[in-house]
C-alpha cells in the first residue's frame, strides 16, 4: 500500500482505522490536520484526537495548503495521515478558493508523495439532496474529491458502523 484512501459517514470509525492502519507501519509518522477550531466544540474535538495520538506522532496543521503540506512531509519512511479531506473542502469553499483547481493540486501532491499516505474523508452522497446552495456546493465538492482521490489511491476502504469494506 502506497496510498489508501479511507471512507465512512460520521462516526463511522474511519479515523480509528486509518490511524491503526498507520500506526502498523514503520517509520516517522506525521499527522496532517485540517480541522480549524471554530468553537469550543470543535476544540474539544480536536483535543480528543491528539489525545488519541502517542508520541510517534507529529502533527502538521494544514486547514487549506493540503497539498504543500503533503509535499513537505514527503520522503522515503514517511507515514503520513490527513484527517479529514472533507474539513479541507469545507474550509476552501468557506474561503471562496477554486474547489476545482485545489482538488488537482491534490492530485498532484499525492501522485508525487514519496512514502505511505492515508487519507480520510465521509462520504457525503448517501444522504438526501441538501435544502440550500451552499450545502449543495459543498456535497458536490466534497464527493467531487472523494472521486478524484479514490481514482488516484492504491486502496480504498469504506468503513460503516466501525467495519472496514474493501472497495479498491
Amino acid at each position: 500500500m502506497t496510498t489508501l484512501f479511507v471512507l465512512g459517514g460520521a462516526r463511522s470509525g474511519k479515523s480509528r482505522y486509518a490511524q491503526q492502519r498507520a500506526e502498523a507501519l514503520s517509520g516517522r509518522h506525521v499527522f496532517v490536520a485540517t480541522a480549524e477550531a471554530w468553537d469550543a466544540e470543535m476544540a474539544e474535538r480536536i483535543a480528543r484526537h491528539r489525545a488519541d495520538r502517542d508520541a510517534r506522532w507529529e502533527t502538521v496543521d494544514a486547514p487549506r495548503a493540503l497539498a504543500a503540506a503533503l509535499d513537505t512531509a514527503s520522503g522515503t519512511g514517511a507515514v503520513v495521515l490527513v484527517d479529514c479531506l472533507t474539513l479541507w473542502a469545507s474550509n476552501l469553499l468557506l474561503a471562496n478558493a477554486d474547489m476545482e483547481q485545489a482538488t488537482a493540486g491534490l492530485g498532484a501532491a499525492i501522485a508525487r508523495f514519496e512514502g505511505r499516505l492515508i487519507l480520510v474523508a465521509n462520504e457525503v452522497g448517501f444522504g438526501i439532496v441538501p435544502d440550500n446552495a451552499l450545502a449543495r456546493r459543498f456535497r458536490d465538492a466534497a464527493g467531487r474529491t472523494n472521486q478524484a482521490v479514490a481514482a488516484a489511491a492504491d486502496e480504498v476502504m469504506l468503513v460503516v458502523a466501525g467495519l472496514p469494506m474493501r472497495l479498491k
